[in-house]
């Protein structure tokens, strides 16, 4: 009987890996081993082509912050993170506010304002460049009126601004699809204390619901800024980088200058500081956020 005790105790643990198994296998052959393999390969001077990596240590990691493009990405990848997330959040917040609830009408606008986000990033920008390009859909019109066209995307801060304004476009979707989720499954009759306490629809919606909904809005910042922070094909087909590389965000730097240009190893290092930095940025947002939970809960 003894003996049989550590099977019997073995079994479910057993049991329980065999089902683990293979989605550790998914994250050890397409996270942890790329991981890896970026992690030595950003030691390295290698250009794609020898057999051999020539290891040079820590050089790649300096020579990143005397890259004056790169730190020019970094700095448009920044905005581009910060202010689209809190603009899709907030934009994403508001809608689903005012499309909650019962009604055709407002099942329709569900749809139409989820859209954009289906669409693939490389058509929205491809759509967007023929609407706001030199000769795009809005500058024939300005033409035809007699106006001036508008650069939006030929000069540096007028494409910058759109750029931010077609990524938001694109990511509210998202953010209004899970707070809506959110806002259905909060309680009717907190509400409904509420109003009867005296409550304004602004105190209700700030005392009641938003403080419900902070896990909702800690996912959906978490997510968008991730996203935003790896912003590349809505670039690529907005912009290419342009005018004059202004555009230009880290990963694009990565993909389109370091890697085309046999830069493997100087490449590597960049896209490894950047997941470092997304794990800084995901772990000090996430915990701010917590914060602020508990706070609200107290």
């Amino acid at each position: 009987m003894p003996a049989d005790r550590p099977r019997k105790r073995l079994g479910p643990a057993a049991g329980d890996i065999a089902m683990l198994a293979p989605a550790l296998a998914l994250v050890l052959v397409f996270i942890l081993v790329p991981i890896g393999i970026a992690g030595y390969l950003s030691l390295t001077d290698w250009d794609g082509f020898t057999p051999r990596p020539e290891f040079i240590g820590w050089e790649n990691y300096r020579r990143i912050f005397d890259d004056e493009p790169l730190v020019q990405a970094a700095v448009v990848t920044l905005v581009i993170a910060v202010v689209g997330t809190l603009f899709a959040n907030a934009l994403g917040l508001g809608l689903a506010l005012l499309v909650d609830g019962p009604g055709r009408f407002k099942a329709v606008a569900r749809g139409a304002l989820f859209y954009p986000y289906i669409i693939g990033a490389v058509i929205i920008g491809f759509l967007w460049s023929a609407i706001l390009g030199s000769n795009g859909a809005v500058n024939s019109v300005l033409h035809a009126l007699g106006g001036t066209g508008i650069p939006f995307l030929a000069e540096p801060t007028w494409a910058i601004i759109s750029l931010v304004l077609v990524i938001i476009w694109a990511n509210f979707g998202v953010t209004m699809v899970l707070y809506l989720a959110g806002l259905q499954t909060l309680p009717g009759e907190l509400m409904e204390a509420a109003l009867i306490d005296g409550a304004n629809a602004w105190q209700t919606f700030w005392r009641v619901k938003f403080a419900l909904l902070a896990p909702v809005v800690t996912i959906n910042l978490v997510l968008t800024m991730i996203s935003l922070l790896r912003t590349y094909e809505l670039v690529l087909a907005l912009t290419a980088g342009g005018p004059a590389g202004t555009t230009q965000t880290i990963t694009y730097y990565i993909l389109t200058i370091s890697f085309a240009n046999g830069k493997l190893g100087y490449g590597a290092a960049q896209a490894v500081l950047l997941m470092v930095v997304i794990l800084v940025v995901t772990v000090a947002l996430t915990a701010m956020r917590r914060r602020a939970e508990r706070d609200v809960a107290a």
